[in-house]
């Protein structure tokens, strides 16, 4: 068991329930229909990875080099990828961080995604069992 992921995970997780419930029933009719589906696949993104996260938890005793760039890489995914979508998808109530900023963000936090999956995949070829 790893604390910290296990600690990461639970914030990103109850943060999305909070986030998911609050763009369910707090921004419905203040923010356009696609907006609202862009914050939806935020908080979704922000669960899938939320799940790797705790995955990832399970490989802790490894010690492995690449579990730790899936942290961090997840991490940093969540934080990029999804927090941007949340602003993105809100600037209009808020006027804060700008699409034309924000945008090529999103991408960058998708990558932060893939790199973590491959850390993942690598991680598991490299352990013993």
């Amino acid at each position: 068991m790893n604390k910290r992921i296990i600690l990461t995970a639970s914030f990103f997780g109850l943060s999305a329930v909070i986030l998911g419930a609050f763009g369910a029933h707090g921004l419905e009719d203040k923010i356009s229909e696609d907006h609202l589906k862009t914050w939806e696949t935020a908080v979704d993104y922000q669960f899938y990875h939320t799940v790797a996260l705790l995955f990832l938890a399970t490989f802790s005793r490894a010690k492995n080099s690449f579990i730790k760039l899936a942290y961090a890489s997840f991490t940093l995914g969540i934080l990029l990828f999804s927090g941007s979508l949340y602003l993105l998808s809100t600037y209009s109530l808020t006027d804060f961080g700008k699409p034309a900023i924000l945008g090529p963000i999103t991408p960058i936090g998708g990558v932060c995604f893939i790199v973590g999956w491959l850390g993942l995949f690598i991680a598991t070829i490299k352990s013993r069992g």
